[in-house]
């Protein structure tokens, strides 16, 4: 026989729960010491340290690459910036904010590298990859996990975003010493398909209309993200463009909200947590309901019973 429960007990178990075996639900997208109010890369500044706790810089095989902690033992980034699936010599920096200072850095080897299956490297469509490290991180202030946007997130011609990374500060020039970002705001995907004839429904724009600032060489697989609320979500992942900064031609990032059922079924352990962002108004309005959203259903289901 089942016993009745109280709504108030059920959302203490749900609570409860939740916190026991989602942990890190608690902390996705928390920048305590970003400073930001709202909501080089080219045209940008150097980043705090702590800013952006979710940075990774990924040293592939004698390249450079972005990447974005999802949680305490996966990184997401970009399929284009692997030529194989071998994690030799594939490290991944966290924490870090200058190239001159070890403080608050915490390195991991690549343990598993999984590119999306239906990668093209023709047309840059499904243009992300998963990066499992050696073994977990601890969280701090400087190493924390973004909230990812959920399935049916919008993200409306406008909302402004940043990028950050550690790649040029122009096209052609040289890596950044310190990590930078740049805020750009997101361009319509009817608007962008006149650069871009290769843009699918799996990619999102961002840029400015005359140029100037973008993401640029070696921030590939970084993240763009914007303000829901109190916590950051990242919309998408940096893909590719016409040069950087170029007039006309706004950086172009896969769309993060069309890979939540892929990377679910690839991450192990705990999942990421999921925001399902609506534009700035709505989204700011539903920071609970966001926070569910990363609990299984099922879980909830076996809970519940």
């Amino acid at each position: 026989m089942k016993v009745g429960l109280s709504s108030s007990r059920v959302l203490l178990l749900l609570t409860l729960w939740a916190a026991g075996s989602n942990a890190q639900l608690s902390v996705c997208g928390a920048a305590p010491l970003n400073t930001r109010s709202d909501t080089r890369i080219v045209g940008g500044q150097e980043a705090a340290a702590g800013a952006w706790p979710w940075q990774a810089r990924l040293h592939i095989q004698g390249g450079l690459c972005g990447g974005s902690l999802i949680n305490s033992q996966w990184v997401l980034s970009a399929a284009h910036c692997f030529k194989s699936t071998s994690t030799s010599g594939v490290t991944v920096d966290l924490g870090l904010q200058s190239l001159t200072s070890s403080a608050n850095v915490v390195s991991r080897s690549a343990a598993q590298i999984i590119v999306h299956p239906d990668y093209n490297s023709n047309t840059n469509d499904n243009d992300v990859a998963l990066v499992q490290l050696s073994s977990a991180v601890t969280f701090t202030n400087y190493v924390r996990p973004v909230c990812l946007a959920a399935d049916g997130s919008v993200f409306p011609s406008g909302l402004d975003c940043w990028v950050t990374g550690w790649g040029t500060l122009s096209y052609g020039g040289s890596i950044s010493q310190t990590l930078q970002e740049v805020d750009v705001p997101i361009v319509s995907n009817s608007q962008c398909s006149a650069s871009y004839s290769t843009l699918t429904n799996n990619m999102l724009c961002a840029g400015l209309t005359n140029g100037g600032k973008d993401s640029c060489q070696g921030d590939s697989g970084g993240p763009l993200v914007t303000k829901n609320g109190t916590v950051w979500v990242q919309a998408g992942v940096v893909s590719y463009g016409n040069g950087c900064a170029q007039p006309g031609y706004p950086g172009v990032y896969a769309r993060i909200s069309n890979y939540q059922t892929w990377i679910n079924s690839q991450v192990s352990g705990e999942q990421p947590g999921y925001i399902s962002f609506q534009g700035a108004a709505a989204a700011a309005a539903r920071p609970l309901a966001a926070s569910l959203l990363a609990v299984p259903t099922l879980s909830l289901a076996l809970l519940l019973s």
